[in-house]
């Protein structure tokens, strides 16, 4: 089993790739690879080998292929399909991103608690209520569950994914959930990243006012 550092940085050679392909590269070496991910070329190479794939020391790696291998690596068919649990603003702005950047993964169901949200398209997902929820989650083959709702109905949210046979989730809340051990969550707080942000923006700006 991969480490989560792996699974995430084999997830951002994909994302770069990809990008790196339709600007009309066919190959890129392990250096160039690991530039653009601000890695070593030493962990990409470990990286890419951990998945079967080789490339050549005069080519370095087939662009479309490692792409590919990548894929048959990370994509599953029980992990392509999400709910997507709250359809407030952050939840709409979720919606819009997947909608045209993400291939391989599909919210193919939303669910909220306000009336003039149910039963409504949104950026071409259907939103449901809750009481829909274990029906839709097994109909749909859903394993993944993104959480866009407040802090106070985030744990209530995922004691009921979890009843549903949800397997991962992806919280946004700013709380942290207690789930059962196999279901595993990805916290993603909003506030730390802006703190690391905000701390690191700060330093290079003192030492901008040194230097000038």
């Amino acid at each position: 089993m991969p480490s989560e550092r792996t699974v995430e940085r084999l997830s951002l050679y994909r994302h770069l790739l990809s990008r790196a392909l339709t600007e009309g590269a066919a190959h890129v070496h392990s250096h160039q690879l690991a530039g653009m991910a601000g890695a070593t070329a030493a962990q990409v190479r470990h990286d890419v080998m951990s998945i079967g794939y080789s490339g050549t020391p005069t080519q370095g790696y087939e662009v479309e292929k490692l792409i590919e291998s990548i894929g048959e690596f990370l994509d599953t068919p029980l992990s392509r399909n999400i709910a997507l649990m709250g359809v407030g603003n952050l939840g709409r702005a979720i919606l819009s991103d997947f909608a045209v950047r993400r291939p391989t993964l599909k919210i193919v169901a939303a669910f909220d608690v306000e009336p003039d949200r149910v039963n409504r398209v949104i950026h071409g997902c259907r939103c449901h209520s809750l009481e829909e929820l274990q029906q839709i989650i097994w109909t749909q083959q859903i394993a993944i569950a993104i959480i866009a709702v407040p802090a106070s109905e985030a744990q209530p949210i995922a004691d009921t994914l979890c009843e549903a046979g949800i397997c991962g989730m992806l919280n946004f809340a700013p709380v942290r959930l207690q789930v059962p051990q196999g279901v595993f969550v990805d916290d993603v707080n909003i506030t730390i990243a802006l703190e690391k942000v905000s701390y690191f923006a700060g330093r290079k700006a003192l030492d901008r006012g040194r230097i000038g």
